[in-house]
This record gives structure tokens, C-alpha cells and sequence, in this order.
């Protein structure tokens, strides 16, 4: 079928005017060895590496479509996990800054993650209330831990157990043990949503943060090492969770219920210390060292408590006991000797207020030489601001303060505009006016302002004009910066702006009912001074309306206004006469935005009815009415010399349609929140628009050609991905336990790797057949006949065998999804599979592969498995074979260990040597030195 109609595809270009968004948190890397340097934030779908000390970008980690809710750094410094509000989980190599690993569990959005103390596992938790356990190493999930009946706050490993702690908003704290996965000990002395905590004293205390200003302080026992102190007996065994007589099960709920025989740890509360703030806490951190304690909640402080070391209590508990004798044996005495106690408030002590600019989303906290903290927050405001406090001064101000803000607006974005060169960008907001250069998206001018919901570039393009909320018009010179006048124009919103087609003047429209029309004048601020004239505007006409108007708009060929009011209709008028022309009614709420073609033929309407009109101006009649959003349409725009134009929602989406055919020719997805502004440039191969979410998009025309049907599938493939992850949980047989479940979820990419599989299987036995015939007719012949030719797949896959091919289709199914895709083989499918892995496990083929797929085979399919004919000699078989090469697997990775083991002694060693060599060496120096100093004064 030919092409009747071609269009070019509009890609996203580049996304600015961002810092920080507040939905993800802040963390300090450290990078080149250098500590406290660089912080790393979500910045909607991308996570920035920002230089705190020059304010520039050191490294942006590009991410898909979906927004960054969480970021974990690893201990190794040299990768970093982070979480997005789909649920999916990535790992970034920091080196190369490219994802080497996908996790998919989550069917929602991320909320916790952390990694253990040796960075080999990983935890995360989301809004779905699973906690699910990963392995880094292995890249794959390991368990989905059940138990929670609200959204995880927050997940951390203990770090001298295999126990994971876990809080969600269901106002309980749970104790997992991971060797046996099962919940053994619940906290429940929380009236209010848990939303934080942290662990300090190396794993023995727990300081948890709620809806109220308490934080609670809980000790940490291990009873399994009481236990082996008091008795020399066995220690006891990790037991699951009991069953009651009514079939229930008990989940720790009662402190007395799993107080002994239930628990590997015994957790007593120690105490509560008072925040200063009233509100909920909304995220606690500690430094690396735990020597900091950081707590905020919504308002803008953060409150500094420090964490003494055990040599430093010790030495406080001596003074004061000190002081007690003396007290209690007065002039030679005696009397009975008190002992000091220390309170919680030593152990966990107050130190500072730091106050910040506005309301915090999130803080961490470094530790820097001596005893000066360096602290980073995300503002509310789309800035991140650093400073530095000394933690041995009670009731210290903060120092070192700076603020990372130019490179995006403190509000939302209301209005863009393009210069008519295409290369200036004015984005306007509730605080400042900026100008961008498109090119290289670099902030070049920014103007502080009332708060603006209109612009325009004034002829020339070196002044800007805004409509303000207060109804004033604000004239900017952009060479300067400078506010060059002021004009009260309206006593209320000026919502509109529009240059007249030619260039003399502009139109505002107004909520005071009023449509003005200004004239451009050069004035000059002396009467006598003839030179240095600036631009003015002077009043020249009126319109007068019943109703608000939303929305003003002139025709390219000077004939006709638009007016949009509040009433839900358009009005028409000439331009010359102001009388009137065309009524255009039909909406059921007020227009938001209209425009007007190139050829003065269409105008389009968007309201926040959710539909787009279009109407001819010849007639008024209405030609198409398209419910275009999910929400109220905020902003259309044509795009020049074209009848094609976009249309903004408060839905996120912007979209592109034909007035001449009525299609939607693409849907641009890429904000995250409601889009409040747009703009195309006059050469009509940019567009710019202005989200709720802080951030300007860029969207450049390319040279694709855009086909609708290619569209529409690829529209359909999306809606079937989001309903395949939207399925339940597979039913695997012989699993009973509701506490704990497969780590990963189906999606389409398990479905594929299922499908890929069963194709390599189908093409595996054909293949082989043909091998084995090719064998028996050279037997019969009595001579070696030629190879049969090589399937394209094995030759696509540059094997020779079908054995191969199989292995290597194995080994395309990524490590997270390989439980998934085998999950949904069929049975006998499986069946070739488990004969597949015995000739692999037979040659030696990636043992370790092998032996996963073939024992969760057997796990899934027991059953089946057991009474299978065809299988048991061949299970047989496997018992054997899988036993040996494990543990030559083993044996070699035990020698390749002590091998590394006696290299590190080797060079700890020689490093030892050198040291000692080196001090000896600048020891006989400075003697030298001292020698030849003694002559020089001695001569």
C-alpha cells in the first residue's frame, strides 16, 4: 500500500531547567578517591552526578522513559543502583556510565533500596508492599519477601547477621531472616506510618522516625550468642513461623508471642529522643563513619545529632563518675559510691539546626576532616544547596553555604517562547525570565519577575515582554537584564499575549474583560536627550467583553482576533473595526488555548472539556472535534506553514495531529507531570514545552519518515506490555508458604526469551535429526558424504552445531528473567531441555548455567518430573554427573582463591619492605641535610 501523506517524526532532544527533582533522593559519591565532591540526584528519567563545588554536571546516567524515585551507592564506589517509579531496578557502571544490569519485580514504584556491607546483594522495596532480595553478582532475583500491608519505607541488611530490616507505612518494622526466609520479629510500638530509620553501632541499634517529633531507639541482642555464653549446647536452630490451632499464622505482632523461641535477635526499646520539628519525618541518613545522625521532616531544617564513639562514653562515664565521688564523699567522708549512668540523650546527642532556604525532599551527610559535616539537600524548589557545620559546637550556624539553582526556574514553568531567529528560548515562571540558547542549552540570561503566565519576543529580539499575574506588562531588555518598565496594563491576570502579524504591536487579553491593543514607541527617560531611547508600549485600542478572557489570538494576515472567555465560546472580530464576526460555541468549559494556521484558514481550540476543536474561519463551522487528552487540554500550537499542529495536557502527554484528516500522527511522551506551556520555532523544526515536573523538553523535527499504521501497532504493542505486567503472580507447584515468592515478574521480555527457547529447541531436534540421517546414509554409502548445509540461525549465530546454537540462546536470556521464561515453557518443552543440559553438563559447557536451569526444572516440575518414563534414566544420570562437576568447579575456584590469597600476602609484604625501606632512606637524608647545614654554619 503506498504512502498518501508523509510525516516526519519529532524526537526528543535534549531535557533542561533542571537540578533535582524532589521525588528522588540526594547521595554523596565519592569519585577519584575525593569524598564529599560530587553528589548524585534523579533529575526526572536521568540521574546527574553534580560537582557541588564548581556547580556543573560531572556525569549524566541517561535512563528510559519511567522517573528516578530512589539511588543507592555500592561499596565498591564504582557502581550504583537506582530505582524508577515503574519498579524496575538498574545497576550503573559510574566508569562508563552505561546500565549493565535490569531488575524487574516490582509492578510499582520503587521506594527502598540499599545494598549489604560487601555490595554482593541488594534490597529493594516499593509501593506493591514486596521486598525482594537481589544477587549482584549472579544478576538475578532471589527471593520476594511477603508481609507488609502498606508502602516499604525503607530496607536495610544488619551487618553482623543475615537478617534484613524492613518499615512501611502499615506502622510495623520487621525483622527477616534471610537464611530461612521468614519475618521473626515485628516492632510494634509505632502508632503512626514508619518512614525512616537507620541502624548504628555496627548493627546494634535501630532509630526509627514516624508521623510524630519522637525518634524511637531500639537495642538490638543477638540471643544466639547469649546463648552460646551461657550453655556449651547446641545453638539453636532458625525455626519458621509457628501455626496456630486456628490455622492462622502468627506474624509477631506480640512482643511475648515471638519474644524466645521465634526470634534470632532480641530488640528492646531504649528510648525516645524529642525532634524539634513537629511534623512527620520525611528521611533520616547517617555518614559513612555512623558518626553523624541526620533527621528532616516537610518544613526547611535539618537537625544535626551526633553519635559518640564507645571511647567517648566511656571517657564522659568516667568524668561524671568522677564527679560523683567527690560529691558523695565531702571533706573526707565516707559514704556509699554512686555510679554514673549515661542517658540516651549522651549517646545520641544534639548538636545543631541548619536551616535551608525552603523545604527539603532529602539530605545526606559527609564527614570531612576533624569534625566539620558536609551537608547536601534537594530543595522543593529544584535547587540543591550545600554546607558544612562543626559538630563539636552546640548550637553552631552552618558555614561553607552555597546553592546550586541557575540552571533552572524555583516554580513551574508557565510560559516559552521562540525568538524569530530560532536559536533563544524564553522560559518564564512565578520568580524569573530566562533565555537559553537552543543550540547548546545553556542558561544565558536570567531576569527576576513578577509571576508570569504570558511572553513574547518583541521584534528584534532583544527585549522580552511578560504578562504578569498582578496585570502588569514587564518589559526586559536581554543584552542588560534589566527591567526597562512596567506598565500597570489590566487590574487583574493579563493571560494572554499575541504579536500583531506586523510587528508594530502586541494584544493582551485579560480577566478584567478587557483585550488591549499596544503600539511598540522608543522613549526616552530625559526630556532633553534625544539619544538612548528604550522600548515602550502605548495604548491604542480596546476591546471590551462580557466574560474573562482566557485566551487572545490574531490571524497571520492581520484580518481577524480570536478571544476565548470564560463562558465556553470563541469570538471572532475584525481587526480593523472590532465589531463582530463569528461566534464559535460547542465546548462544555472554558477554551485554555487556541491558535490560528499560517494560511488564516483553521483555527484550533483546546479547552478543559479533554477535546480539540476545529473550525474554519470562513464560515465558523466545526470540522472536527477530537477527544485529544485524559485531562484538560492546557496549550495548542500550530506548526508553521503547516496544518499540523501539538496539543499539551495536563494527562503529560503532548500530542501531534492533522486538521486537514483529523489524525493523531504521534504521541510524545516524556514528561512526568502536567504540561502547562509550548511553543514551535518559526522555522517549525523545534518545539519547546514547560512541565509541573520543573523541566523544559526539546523536541527537534528529524528526517524519518513517520508511517500512522507503524504508529498505531507500535501504540497496541505498549498497551499489551503494560498488561502483561499487570498479571498475577504464577502458581508454582509445591510452594506453600505466602511469605515468600519468586523474585522476578513477567513481562514481555520473559514471554520473548520463552519464545526464543522453545524455537532454538524446535530447530535443535531438527537439526540434530538431520546430522543423525547425514550419519546413517554415510554409513550406508561407505564413505564421508558432504555436510548438509548450516541453518542461517546457526550460521546468524556463528556456531556449527545445533548444541552450540543451544547453548548460546541459553545464554541470551538475560540472568533476571531466565526463572520467568522457563516458567511458562510447556512440559514438553521441558523435557527436551532437561536432555539438552545433560549433554551440557557431559561436555562441561557453563556448568554453573546449566545446573540452574536444570534445578529449577526439577523444582517447578517435580511432579511431572518423577513420573516421566522418558526422564528417569536420565535423571539418574544427571544425579551423578552434576555432583562431579560441581565439585570441580568448586576445587578450581578454591585454588584460584588461595592462589589470590598468597599474591595479596606477597604484595602486602613487599609493600611493608618499601615502606621501611623509604623511611630508612629519608631517614639518612635528613641526616645528611643536618650535616651539611652544620658545615655551612661552621664556614
Amino acid at each position: 500500500m503506498g504512502l498518501t501523506k508523509q510525516y516526519l517524526r519529532y524526537v526528543q532532544d535534549a531535557v533542561f531547567g533542571l537540578v533535582a527533582s524532589q521525588k528522588s533522593n540526594v547521595v554523596f559519591m565519592e569519585l577519584k578517591g575525593v569524598r564529599g565532591r560530587h553528589c548524585a540526584v534523579g533529575v526526572c528519567e536521568d540521574v546527574i552526578i553534580w560537582d557541588v563545588r564548581t556547580g556543573e554536571k560531572y556525569m549524566t546516567l541517561k535512563g528510559d522513559r519511567h522517573e528516578v524515585t530512589k539511588i543507592a551507592r555500592s561499596p565498591d564506589r564504582r557502581h550504583m543502583a537506582v530505582g524508577y517509579n515503574d519498579g524496575m531496578v538498574r545497576i550503573f557502571d559510574i566508569s562508563s556510565g552505561e546500565a549493565t544490569i535490569n531488575f524487574s519485580g516490582h509492578k510499582s514504584t520503587v521506594t527502598a533500596l540499599q545494598y549489604d556491607a560487601r555490595g554482593l546483594h541488594l534490597v529493594s522495596g516499593a509501593k506493591d508492599t514486596d521486598v525482594i532480595v537481589w544477587d549482584i553478582v549472579n544478576e538475578s532475583g532471589l527471593y520476594r519477601l511477603k508481609g507488609h500491608k502498606g508502602m516499604v519505607t525503607q530496607a536495610r541488611f544488619l551487618p553482623q547477621n543475615n537478617v534484613l530490616v524492613t518499615s512501611s507505612k502499615d506502622t510495623f518494622v520487621k525483622f527477616w531472616d534471610l537464611d530461612t526466609q521468614h519475618c521473626f520479629h515485628t516492632l510494634v510500638g509505632h502508632r503512626t506510618e514508619v518512614h525512616d530509620f537507620v541502624i548504628t553501632r555496627e548493627g546494634h541499634r535501630i532509630v526509627t522516625g514516624s508521623g510524630d517529633s519522637e525518634l524511637r531507639v531500639w537495642d538490638i541482642n543477638d540471643i544466639t550468642e547469649q546463648a552460646g555464653q551461657e550453655s556449651a549446647a547446641e545453638p539453636e536452630t532458625k525455626r519458621r513461623r509457628l501455626q496456630t490451632p486456628e490455622g492462622t499464622t502468627s506474624d509477631g505482632d506480640d512482643e511475648a508471642e515471638d519474644s524466645e523461641d521465634l526470634t534470632i535477635l532480641r530488640c528492646s526499646k531504649a528510648g525516645s529522643i524529642m525532634r524539634q520539628g513537629r511534623d512527620r519525618v520525611v528521611s533520616m541518613t547517617t555518614d559513612w563513619s555512623d558518626k553523624i545522625l541526620l533527621c528532616h521532616g516537610n518544613d526547611s531544617s535539618i537537625e544535626v545529632f551526633k553519635l559518640p564513639s564507645e571511647q567517648e562514653l566511656s571517657k564522659r562515664q568516667s568524668k561524671r563518675q568522677k564527679k560523683l565521688n567527690k560529691k558523695s564523699k565531702p571533706d573526707g567522708e565516707e559514704g556509699e559510691a554512686k555510679t554514673a549512668e549515661l542517658t540516651l540523650e549522651d549517646e545520641i546527642q544534639k548538636v545543631t539546626c541548619i536551616k535551608m532556604t525552603s523545604k527539603i525532599a532529602s539530605v545526606d551527610v559527609v564527614l570531612e576532616e576533624g569534625s566539620q559535616a558536609k551537608v547536601v539537600a534537594v530543595l522543593n524548589n529544584n535547587s540543591l544547596q550545600t554546607c558544612s557545620c562543626n559538630t563539636e559546637v552546640k548550637k553552631g550556624a552552618a558555614d561553607n553555604v552555597k546553592t546550586l539553582a541557575v540552571l533552572g526556574h524555583r516554580t513551574d514553568v508557565r510560559t516559552v517562547s521562540f525568538s524569530s531567529d530560532n536559536t533563544a528560548v524564553l522560559s518564564a515562571s512565578g520568580e524569573a525570565a530566562k533565555i537559553w540558547n537552543r543550540s547548546t542549552l545553556q542558561c544565558i540570561r536570567t531576569m527576576p519577575c513578577s509571576y508570569a503566565l504570558c511572553s513574547t519576543f518583541a521584534p528584534g529580539d532583544r527585549h522580552i515582554i511578560v504578562g504578569t499575574k498582578s496585570g502588569k506588562l514587564q518589559i526586559f531588555d536581554i543584552a542588560s537584564g534589566a527591567l526597562l518598565e512596567s506598565i500597570d496594563a489590566h487590574s487583574k491576570e493579563v493571560w494572554s499575549l499575541c504579536m500583531t502579524p506586523d510587528k508594530r504591536g502586541i494584544v493582551s487579553g485579560s480577566a478584567d474583560q478587557q483585550v488591549k491593543f499596544w503600539n511598540f514607541e522608543l522613549v526616552s527617560d530625559k526630556e532633553d536627550s534625544a539619544s538612548n531611547k528604550r522600548l515602550s508600549l502605548e495604548h491604542s485600542r480596546t476591546l471590551r467583553m462580557d466574560e474573562d478572557i482566557l485566551a487572545v489570538q490574531c490571524s497571520p494576515d492581520n484580518r481577524l482576533i480570536a478571544v476565548s472567555l470564560l463562558d465556553n465560546t470563541v469570538k471572532v472580530f475584525f481587526t480593523d473595526t472590532l465589531k463582530f464576526f463569528l461566534s464559535l460555541y460547542g465546548h462544555k468549559l472554558p477554551v485554555l488555548c487556541l491558535d490560528i494556521s499560517t494560511d488564516s484558514t483553521l483555527l484550533v481550540t483546546g479547552s478543559a472539556d479533554r477535546n480539540a476543536k476545529i473550525w474554519g474561519l470562513d464560515f465558523g463551522d466545526c470540522h472536527k472535534s477530537i477527544f485529544a487528552h485524559d485531562d484538560s487540554i492546557m496549550c495548542i500550537k500550530f506548526i508553521p506553514r503547516t496544518h499540523l499542529f501539538f496539543t499539551g495536557g495536563k494527562d503529560g502527554t503532548i500530542k501531534e495531529w492533522d486538521a486537514d484528516n483529523f489524525e493523531n500522527i504521534i504521541t510524545l511522551q516524556g514528561h512526568h507531570a502536567e504540561v502547562w506551556c509550548m511553543t514551535t520555532s518559526p522555522s517549525g523544526n523545534f518545539l519547546v514545552t514547560g512541565s509541573h515536573d520543573k523541566s523544559l523538553r526539546l523536541w527537534e523535527k528529524t528526517r524519518e519518515p513517520l508511517v500512522l499504521e507503524d504508529e498505531r501497532e507500535m501504540e497496541r504493542e505498549k498497551e499489551y506490555e503494560a498488561s502483561v505486567g499487570q498479571t498475577g503472580e504464577p502458581v508454582v507447584p509445591g510452594e506453600t508458604n505466602t511469605e515468600v515468592a519468586m523474585a522476578g515478574r513477567k513481562t514481555v521480555e520473559t514471554v520473548k526469551g520463552a519464545e526464543r527457547l522453545m524455537e532454538a529447541l524446535e530447530l535443535y531436534k531438527e537439526e540434530t535429526e538431520k546430522l543423525q540421517q547425514h550419519l546413517v546414509e554415510s554409513k550406508r554409502a561407505g564413505k564421508q558424504l558432504p555436510s548438509p548445509p548450516l541453518h542461517p540461525m546457526l550460521m546468524a549465530f556463528s556456531v556449527d552445531t545445533p548444541l552450540k546454537y543451544m547453548m548460546e540462546v541459553l545464554k541470551k536470556v538475560r540472568s533476571s528473567e531466565l526463572e520467568e521464561s522457563l516458567l511458562v515453557l510447556p512440559f514438553n518443552y521441558v523435557i527436551d531441555l532437561v536432555k539438552v543440559t545433560e549433554k551440557f553438563l557431559d561436555i562441561g559447557w557453563n556448568v554453573e548455567l546449566t545446573c540452574r536451569v536444570l534445578f529449577f526444572l526439577l523444582r517447578v516440575h517435580h511432579g511431572q518430573v518423577t513420573s516421566s518414563p522418558i526422564l528417569m534414566p536420565v535423571i539418574d544420570r544427571l544425579r551423578s554427573c552434576t555432583q562431579a562437576k560441581v565439585d570441580q568447579i568448586r576445587d578450581r575456584i578454591g585454588f584460584n582463591m588461595s592462589g589470590l590469597q598468597f599474591l595479596q600476602q606477597h604484595i602486602d609484604k613487599s609493600g611493608e619492605v618499601m615502606l621501611f625501606k623509604d623511611a630508612t632512606l629519608k631517614h639518612k637524608n635528613k641526616k645528611k641535610k643536618k650535616q651539611k647545614a652544620i658545615l655551612a654554619i661552621k664556614t
